[in-house]
This record gives C-alpha cells, structure tokens and sequence, in this order.
C-alpha cells in the first residue's frame, strides 16, 4: 500500500544542534529527514554509527567532513561515511534546505 508523508505533517526530530529536523522515513535500514539551516546556523560537530548522504534540495551548504570543508549548492549530493566527524553550515545570507539518509543504521 502506498504512504506519502508532507513535509508540513513531518514528525518534528529533536536533535543536539537546535535546527528545524523533520523525520520523513524511519525504519530499522533507512532514516530519512529534512534539515532545514537557516542563514549563520550550523550543526555542532558529531558522529554517526552509519553512513549519511546530504543532497542539498534548497540554498547552499558548507559540508564539513574530517578536516575537509566544502561549499555545495541546490542538486548536490554528498557522502559522509560512519564514525567520521562532520557537521553542515550555513553561512549565506538564505535559507538552506537539505535530505539526510541515514543507511546501515545498527
């Protein structure tokens, strides 16, 4: 049977960093979320026990992973393996919007 989720009816995640997260999909496997970051915002710096991919849906993102720092804008997407630091920034003057998938979860 189909299910379609909104992003207006989206379960608020709470999380460390403070940000608008939107918990889109979740099962044992898969989570996916909406990250929205708004202008001078950032995620605080962690680690995951899976993989994460970041597409940027909206605006432009500084993605930071190990001591590699990257701006990306709207279409990219990016692959942070398990247990490596990384955290996204927001330090334009616009909204950004972005998918989190989280894959392999344990």
């Amino acid at each position: 049977m189909m299910k379609s989720t909104r992003l207006s009816d989206a379960n608020q995640k709470e999380n460390p960093h403070g940000l608008d997260v939107k918990a889109m999909y979740n099962n044992h496997d898969i989570q996916i979320m909406i990250v929205t970051i708004e202008a001078g915002q950032s995620m605080k710096p962690h680690t995951t026990p899976c993989d994460a991919i970041f597409y940027i849906l909206e605006g432009t993102a500084t993605i930071h992973i190990r001591q590699e720092t990257e701006n990306q804008k709207t279409g990219t997407m990016i692959e942070s393996p398990a247990d490596i630091e990384h955290y996204i920034s927001n330090s334009s003057a616009e909204r950004t919007r972005i998918m989190v998938i989280k894959t392999g979860r344990k």
